[in-house]
């Protein structure tokens, strides 16, 4: 089984974006980390110093207290002239250093390039002869051009058969006065020395793993003991602004949380009263626009029976009393239409629409709605087009819903239009169907595009209507297409015209995840 690098990187972002007590916990590690790392090295750092230079210092001492021995040594020989043997002295000497001294190995060279003859052998620990131990040349020169009271020294690796073991070998010259000069080396192993470091650094990481988790534990203790209680809000929040007005938080305590969960409560308190008066307030209304409309048909089918018998007998009147007949025709019609549009808009707000859906071809829909308006748009001059591509048309829609809210988008532009072209076009995927009425009329402000869905709004109050209206079309549109999980869209420039897109899902109940329609849609008809 392969692992999926792509879904586990979502996963983790996921949960570092979601969880504020994984971020804390996470950042408290890393800084503490970073902040552990960084004393421990400077505290190892310290540490391996001031052992080197104690033990360096010890050294150097040490190695000129054995060279000032052997000076002295050779000096008492030679005081005492021919009796005494050269190399009997000098191997006496080099015994003397190695009882005297904690070095491990020796070395005793010939100084080149002088002129008395060497009359005593050199001599060199076995390590130097396997090649274990080499004299650099930059200490053997700074040793040779050193006077007698002068000890030089150098790092050096160790060679053995465990590895290489850190050490100081130290150079200086020695005078046998009767024999020439010879170079005097030792080496001193420093393995006592590393091993007291590894064993400083081995306490220091495992004193750094041990305080980062410790960092770690009481980091995770304060975010469970704050971001709890915080959850525990958002949680509460979450069902609030779902509806559940009787959801509190438990007040523990009297410090900063306990203060939250109060405050949080009176907030919730105040919001309950408020939600609740404002939802009496708006049965009110509901009740109220319900009710006068009801109460409004009875008088108003009275008043329109009267109207169509003036209406039917005005050929018989007098001029202005036909005009007037006319007139009651007209205006009694329009409150008609705004008495159905109040009475469902006040459904709307009572939540008691019911949808009936049926599979529906939405391109003849639309080509229905076209020639039901196309008087109108030709007493206009306005030009009907549509466009169709061809895609998934049927979708399952309540068609007296979706045909009202075409007929007031084709009503509108036909009033906007300027008397020209309008254009309708329809297109679909495979989850969404979209339908556009673009016209290329006068246009609205991007302060009227705002309010083009409020109800009884209207762009231009003073403007001659050909289709009438109540000033609800839009509103009750709007409300038609969100019943069917659809959104109504809308795009407007001054003298540019505008465009109305509705986006519907071709199963209810389906989420929209976007359009088949851009908005404006692409490739326009010409004006």
């Amino acid at each position: 089984m392969r692992w999926d690098w792509r879904a586990g990187r979502d996963r983790l972002v996921h949960l570092w974006r979601g969880s504020l007590r994984v971020r804390t916990i996470v950042i408290t590690l890393l800084l503490s980390a970073v902040a552990v790392t960084v004393i421990g090295v400077v505290i190892s750092t310290s540490v391996r110093t001031n052992l080197f230079d104690s033990r360096r210092d010890q050294v150097l001492a040490e190695a000129g207290r054995a060279t000032e021995q052997a000076q002295s040594m050779f000096t008492t020989a030679a005081e005492l002239g021919e009796t005494v043997d050269a190399q009997a002295t000098a191997d006496s000497v080099l015994s003397s250093v190695q009882r005297s001294t904690t070095a491990r190995y020796l070395a005793f060279l010939w100084v080149p390039g002088q002129d008395v003859p060497r009359t005593v052998d050199p001599r060199a620990s076995a390590a130097f002869e396997t090649g274990a131990i080499a004299v650099s040349s930059e200490l053997r020169a700074t040793t040779i051009d050193s006077d007698a009271t002068t000890i030089a020294w150098q790092s050096i690796a160790v060679q053995s058969s465990e590895g290489a073991d850190p050490g100081i070998m130290t150079g200086s010259i020695l005078d046998t006065i009767t024999a020439g000069r010879y170079q005097l080396y030792l080496v001193y192993d420093l393995a006592d020395v590393q091993a007291t470091l590894d064993f400083v650094q081995s306490t220091l990481l495992l004193g750094g793993f041990g305080l980062v988790a410790l960092f770690g534990g009481v980091a995770y203790l304060i975010v469970r003991l704050v971001v709890g209680p915080v959850r525990v809000a958002a949680d509460a929040s979450e069902k609030l602004a779902e509806g559940d007005l009787g959801e509190r938080l438990p007040v523990k305590g009297e410090d900063e949380l306990a203060t939250l969960a109060r405050s949080f409560n009176r907030m919730a308190d105040s919001l309950q009263r408020q939600i609740r008066q404002l939802a009496d307030l708006s049965r009110v209304q509901q009740r109220f626009v319900s009710d006068v409309s009801h109460e409004l048909r009875t008088p108003l089918t009275t008043i329109r029976l009267a109207g169509d018998v003036l209406y039917d007998q005005r050929e018989d009147f007098s001029p202005t009393t036909a005009r007037t007949a006319e007139l009651l025709h007209t205006q009694i019609e329009r409150f008609e239409s705004m008495l159905a549009d109040l009475l469902e808009m006040s459904r709307y707000d009572a939540g008691a629409v019911q949808v009936e859906t049926d599979p529906t071809n939405l391109v003849r829909l639309v080509e229905e709605s076209i020639e039901a308006v196309q008087p109108l748009a030709a007493e206009k001059g306005s030009e009907l087009r549509l466009v169709a591509p061809g895609g998934y048309f049927e979708a399952e829609v309540d068609v007296r819903r979706i045909r009202r809210i075409l007929q007031n988008l084709l009503g509108n532009a036909i009033d906007h239009g300027e008397a020209k072209p309008i254009v309708v076009y329809v297109d679909s995927d495979q989850d969404a169907v979209a339908i556009a009425v673009r016209d290329y009329g006068v246009g609205m402000s991007p302060a009227h595009v705002e309010r083009v869905f409020d109800r009884f709004w209207r762009a231009d109050p003073s403007r001659q209507r050909t289709t009438g209206g109540t000033g609800l079309g839009l509103a009750i549109s709007l409300e038609d297409a969100a019943v069917h999980g659809g959104e109504l869209a809308v795009w407007s420039k001054p003298g540019e015209g505008s465009c109305f897109r509705l986006t519907l899902p071709r199963r209810l109940g389906d989420e929209l995840s976007g359009s088949p329609l851009a908005l404006p849609p692409d490739g326009e008809v010409a004006a």
